[in-house]
C-alpha cells in the first residue's frame, strides 16, 4: 500500500506563503492545492508523483519553461514519523561521543601546550564526532571472520538496522567489510576511540604529531607516534585510505565504489552488500575532483556508495557560503547529478517547535537565514538565539515560550542527533539504484563554548584555557575533576564498564576495530619472460616502438591463465592512440550494462566492445578518473585481499603533471601497480606542441620515495623492467609502483645483451664503443642517453669514430633510481658506515674522458647523478629546457639541442 501523505508534507504544501503573496487568483490556486492534497491523501505518494510527471510532461510539451526546482525546503528529508526505532543505547551513545570528543581535544591541546609548534585540529572532530560515532557503532562494517552472529543485549535490534553482515561479501568464510573514508581534520576522533578500544595506548595518544621522537621510531618499542591525517604509509596497520588532500578521497571513493562492481562482474570476488562510506567535509566539496565524478556514481548506480558531508557551515578563513546556503546549493548538486540526497537539518528538539508551528513561520525564517547568519547564531548564546532569531515575528517568539535560554542553546543541530543519524543512515544503507549523499548540518567547535563553538577562528583552534576546559566537562558531562580536566587528563572507563561492554560488542557485532590496514594476499605466479616477451628482449634489429612492444606484450600477459585475469588495464580515451584496439575483442571493455547496442565498426577485427565482464577499464577524459580506477586496483591486495596489476597507459604529459596529487595519495596508499607514460618526451611526439610534450614528468616522478621510475630505450629494456616489477609487486608483494616511460616513435630494437638484465633495473648499462675505423682513437669520451634520445646518442658516436674520437655509449634506464643509489652510498658515508661506490661510478670506471648525458627531458633529470660520477671527469647534460612547440621530431631535437649533432657538438667542446 502507498504511505499516506506526512503532515509535514501538508504543511510545505499549504504554507508557501512567498508563493501566494504573488497570485493573481489565490482562489483557483487553493483548488488546486486541495485537489492535489485529496489525490495525495487517498491515493498516496506514488500516484501523487505520477500525477506531478504527468503534468510536467504536459507543461514541456506547450513549452510552458518550467521545471521543478531541486532544492526543498530547509527541513529533514525523513521526517519524524518515518524515523524507525533507534536500536542502541541512546544515553550510552551519547555518554562515548562525549569520551572521544574529550580525549580527541585534550590530544591536541598537550601537543600544543608542550610543543606549541606541532598544530592539529578539534573544531572538525567536535562537528563530526556523532556522524562518526553513528557509524562506528552500528554501520561500519569491518573484515572478520565469519562466525554466528551474537545476540545484541537487551533485546536490542543488531547494528546496522537489522540485517547480517555475514549473509553478502564472503570469500572464504571471511566477511570483507566496508570502505570508510574519514574525513582528515578529525583523524584525533579516531585516535582516541581506538584509545578507548586498546588498539592505541596513552602514550600513543601523547605523542600525536610526534613520530620521529616517540619511542618506537627511536628504538623499535614503546609508543608510536601518530600521524596528522590518515597516512597508510606512515601508520600501515591502521589506515586504509589517505584522505589528507582535499577532494583525493572523494573521486577515490567513487572509483573504490565502482571497482568492487568491477570485481564482482568479473566474478573475481563477491561484493555484494558492502558498502563504501566517505565522510567529507563541506568546504572539501568546492574541490573540482570532489564533485568530478558525481555523475559516473549514478550512471553506474552505485547504491553501494554513501556520502556524509558534515555541513559546518564553516571553512579555514570563515563560512563556506557566507551568503547563500551550502546545503541547498549540495542539494541541487547532488540531485541534478541523480544521487539520492538526505537532509539532515534538525535535530529532534526541533520536532516539538514544527509540530507546533501551524503558520510555516520556522520553515520561512530559514529560507531568510543564510549561512553567515547561521555561524553567529551557532556562536552564541541561547539569550542571543532567543533575541534574534525567535525574536524576528511574533510566530517565532511564540513558538519559544516557555522554554529557557539553556534549551534553546541546546536544540541541536542534525548532525549532533544519535536518533535522526541512525535513520538518515539506515535510509541511506537501504536505499537501491542509487549513490546516496547525507547533507548533514552541524557546528564547527561543537560543545566547545564560548572559546571556539562557530567562530571564525575555530578551525585553527589548538590551546583550551583552564576555564574552558572545565566548560567543555560540564557541556558533556565527563567524570573528570577540575583537577583532571585543567590537565587535559585522558580518561577510559573501566574495562567491566557499561560503556567499554556497549562499546566491543557493537564492534564485535560489525567485524571488529575500525580502521583497520591489512596486507594478507596470497601471491600471485608471474609467467617466464621468454613467454610473453620474448619477441622484445630477442628483437633482432625488428622496427618497431616501444608503445607497439608493450601493447603486443600486454596482450601477450593477459593470455596467462595465472597473471592474466588480475591484470586491470586502464586508459583515458587513447586506447586507439596506443594502438590497444585489438584488445577491445580480446578481453573487452568493461560496462556494468554490457553492450546495449550494435556498434558502428561491428563487423571490424578491431570492434569496440563492452561487456559486463569486459576488463579494460576506459575511463573516458578523465585523467583524474583513470588515476582513481588505477589506484583502486593497485591497493585491491590491501582492501580487497585480492592482487590486481593495474596498468594504465596515457599521455605522459597528463599524469604526474596533472594528477600528480592523486599519485602522491596512492603511493601514501601503498600502490602496486605500473603507469605508463606514453608519447614521452619533448622531442617524439611531433607536431602536438606545448601542452602534450612531456619533459619533466621524471623529475616529479623520482620524487616519490615508493616510486621507480624508467626511460628504456628499446623494447627488450621495457621487457625486462616490466617483468622485474611484476615479479616485485605480485610474488615479492613489495610496496613499490613502477613508471614507465614509452615512445610512439619507431626504430631498430635490438636485443637485449647478456647479462645485462640487473644492470638494467640498477639504471644504466654499457649499450657499446664505438672506435674510429684505423682502430686509432687520438681522443675518448663517455655518451650516456635514455629513452628516444639514446638513438641520438648513438648516431653521435658513429660521428665522433667517424672523426677518431672513441666514443662509449651508456644506455641509462633510470636516472633516479642511479641518483638514488649514489645518495645512499653519500649516506652510509656520513653515517660513517662502509660505504661502497656509486653503481654509476663504478659502470663508468675511473679515467679521464668526459661524459656527456643527453635525454628527452629538461637537464635537471641527468643532473640528478651528478654527484655520484667518477672524480675528475667533465660532465655535460643536454635537455629539452622550455616550452615545447609544435613541428617534426627532427626539427624539435636541432631546436633543443639534443640531436645526433649537437651531442656530438658537445662531446668536442667537452674535449676541448
Amino acid at each position: 500500500m502507498n504511505a499516506p501523505i506526512s503532515a509535514d508534507q501538508i504543511r510545505a504544501l499549504l504554507l508557501d506563503e512567498a508563493a501566494l503573496s504573488h497570485d493573481p487568483d489565490p482562489a483557483e490556486t487553493a483548488e488546486w492545492r486541495e485537489s492535489f492534497l485529496a489525490l495525495a491523501q487517498v491515493h498516496g505518494p506514488q500516484r501523487a508523483r505520477q500525477m506531478l510527471d504527468e503534468l510536467a510532461r504536459l507543461a514541456r510539451q506547450q513549452r510552458i519553461g518550467w521545471q521543478p526546482e531541486l532544492s526543498t525546503p530547509y527541513v529533514n528529508t525523513i521526517a519524524a514519523e518515518d524515523q524507525p526505532p533507534f536500536p542502541g543505547d541512546l544515553a550510552v551513545e551519547e555518554k562515548l561521543a562525549s569520551l572521544m570528543r574529550w580525549n580527541a581535544l585534550a590530544m591536541v591541546a598537550k601537543a600544543n601546550q608542550a610543543y606549541g609548534e606541532l598544530g592539529g585540529h578539534i573544531a572538525s572532530y567536535a562537528s563530526a564526532a556523532d556522524l562518526f560515532e553513528t557509524g562506528f557503532n552500528h554501520f561500519f562494517r569491518a573484515r572478520s571472520a565469519a562466525e554466528p552472529r551474537r545476540a545484541a543485549p537487551s533485546g536490542e535490534r543488531p547494528p546496522g538496522g537489522g540485517s547480517d553482515p555475514h549473509e553478502v561479501g564472503e570469500r572464504g568464510g571471511q566477511h570483507l567489510g566496508d570502505l570508510v573514508f574519514f574525513q582528515p581534520h578529525s583523524a584525533p576522533g579516531v585516535y582516541a576511540r581506538a584509545y578507548l578500544e586498546g588498539r592505541l595506548s596513552e602514550d600513543d595518544l601523547a605523542h600525536y604529531r610526534q613520530e620521529l621522537t616517540a619511542p618506537a621510531f627511536v628504538d623499535g618499542s614503546g609508543a608510536r607516534g601518530l600521524c596528522s591525517y590518515p597516512h597508510p604509509y606512515l601508520m600501515p596497520d591502521f589506515w586504509q585510505f589517505p584522505t589528507g588532500s582535499m577532494g583525493i578521497g572523494p573521486i577515490s571513493s567513487i572509483y573504490h565504489a565502482r571497482f568492487m562492481r568491477y570485481l564482482s562482474h568479473r566474478n573475481l570476488l563477491n561484493c555484494e552488500g558492502r558498502k563504501v562510506w566517505g565522510v567529507f567535509g563541506d568546504g572539501e566539496m568546492d574541490e573540482p575532483e570532489s564533485m568530478s565524478a558525481l555523475t559516473l556514481a549514478a550512471r553506474e548506480k552505485l547504491d553501494n556508495l554513501v556520502w556524509v558531508v558534515n555541513c559546518n557551515l564553516q571553512r579555514l578563513d570563515g563560512p563556506v557560503r557566507g551568503n547563500g546556503r551550502i546545503i541547498d546549493e549540495l542539494e541541487k548538486l547532488f540531485a541534478g547529478a541523480g544521487w539520492n540526497v538526505i537532509k539532515l537539518v534538525w535535530g529532534s528538539d526541533w520536532d516539538g517547535l514544527f509540530a507546533r508551528d501551524t503558520s510555516g513561520a520556522l520553515a520561512r525564517a530559514f529560507a531568510a537565514t543564510v549561512d553567515g547568519q547561521m555561524q553567529t547564531f551557532a556562536a552564541k548564546d541561547g539569550r542571543f538565539n532567543r533575541d534574534n532569531f525567535f525574536g524576528q515575528n511574533p510566530e517565532l517568539a511564540r513558538l519559544a515560550e516557555g522554554m529557557t535560554d539553556e534549551q534553546i542553546d541546546r536544540l541541536k543541530r542534525g548532525g549532533h542527533d544519535l536518533v535522526k543519524i541512525h535513520a538518515a543512515y539506515a535510509a541511506a544503507a537501504a536505499h537501491k539504484g542509487r549513490p546516496t549523499v547525507i547533507l548533514a548540518h552541524t557546528k564547527k567547535g561543537y560543545g566547545m563554548g564560548s572559546a571556539a563553538q562557530g567562530k571564525m577562528t575555530t578551525h585553527s583552534h589548538k590551546k583550551m584555557g583552564e576555564v574552558d576546559l572545565i566548560e567543555f566537562r560540564d557541556r558533556f558531562d565527563l567524570p573528570l575533576s577540575d583537577a583532571q580536566a585543567a590537565a587535559m587528563d585522558f580518561y577510559r572507563p573501566a574495562e567491566d564498564s557499561a560503556e567499554m561492554r556497549y562499546l566491543r560488542q557493537h564492534r564485535e557485532a560489525l567485524g571488529g576495530a575500525m580502521p583497520r590496514r591489512e596486507t594478507a594476499c596470497e601471491p600471485v605466479a608471474k609467467p617466464e619472460i621468454a613467454n610473453y616477451a620474448q619477441f622484445a628482449v630477442a628483437a633482432a634489429g625488428k622496427e618497431m616502438s616501444t608503445t607497439m612492444a608493450f601493447v603486443r606484450l600486454l596482450g601477450n600477459l593477459l593470455k596467462d591463465k595465472a597473471l592474466g585475469p588480475r591484470i586491470v588495464p586502464i586508459v583515458a580515451d587513447e586506447a586507439r592512440t596506443f594502438g590497444m584496439a585489438n584488445l577491445f575483442k580480446q578481453v573487452g571493455i568493461y560496462s556494468s550494462v554490457g553492450q546495449r547496442y550494435a556498434p558502428e565498426d561491428i563487423g571490424s577485427v578491431l570492434s569496440y566492445r563492452e561487456a559486463t565482464d569486459g576488463q579494460i577499464l576506459e575511463e573516458g577524459i578523465s585523467e583524474a578518473g583513470a588515476i582513481a580506477s588505477w589506484t583502486a586496483a593497485a591497493t585491491s591486495y590491501s582492501v580487497h585481499g585480492l592482487a590486481m596489476l593495474p596498468f594504465y597507459i596515457y599521455y605522459s604529459m597528463f599524469g604526474f603533471q596533472r594528477v600528480g596529487d592523486a599519485i602522491w595519495a596512492a603511493a601514501d596508499q601503498r600502490a602496486r601497480g605500473f603507469l605508463l607514460g606514453a608519447t614521452s618526451g619533448r622531442t617524439t611526439l611531433g607536431g602536438e606542441g606545448l601542452q602534450h610534450q612531456d619533459g619533466s614528468s621524471h623529475l616529479v616522478a623520482a620524487t616519490i620515495p615508493n616510486c621507480k621510475a624508467y626511460d628504456p630505450a628499446y623494447a627488450g629494456e621495457m621487457a625486462v623492467i616490466v617483468d622485474a616489477g611484476i615479479r616485485e609487486m605480485m610474488v615479492e608483494q613489495q610496496d613499490v609502483f613502477y613508471y614507465v616511460t614509452l615512445m610512439n616513435e619507431n626504430y631498430a630494437q635490438p636485443d637485449v645483451p647478456a647479462g645485462a638484465e640487473g644492470d638494467i633495473l640498477r639504471g644504466c648499462y654499457r649499450f657499446g664503443t664505438y672506435a674510429p675505423a684505423s682502430g686509432k682513437a687520438k681522443k675518448k669520451v663517455t655518451l650516456m642517453g635514455s629513452g628516444a634520445i639514446l638513438t641520438e646518442v648513438v648516431k653521435a658516436a658513429q660521428l665522433l669514430a667517424d672523426e677518431g674520437i672513441e666514443a662509449e655509449v651508456f644506455s641509462v634506464t633510470s636516472w633516479s633510481e642511479l641518483a638514488r643509489d649514489g645518495l645512499a652510498c653519500e649516506q652510509r658515508a656520513i653515517a660513517g658506515e662502509e660505504a661502497g661506490e656509486a653503481f654509476v661510478a663504478r659502470q663508468l670506471g675511473q679515467g679521464k674522458a668526459p661524459i656527456v648525458a643527453a635525454t628527452d627531458y629538461v637537464r635537471a633529470v641527468p643532473e640528478s647523478i651528478r654527484a655520484f660520477l667518477p672524480a675528475g671527469r667533465r660532465y655535460l647534460t643536454l635537455g629539452t629546457d622550455g616550452f615545447g612547440r609544435s613541428d617534426t621530431r627532427a626539427a624539435l631535437r636541432g631546436f633543443f639541442g639534443v640531436d645526433a649533432q649537437r651531442i656530438a657538438k658537445a662531446a668536442r667542446h667537452a674535449l676541448g
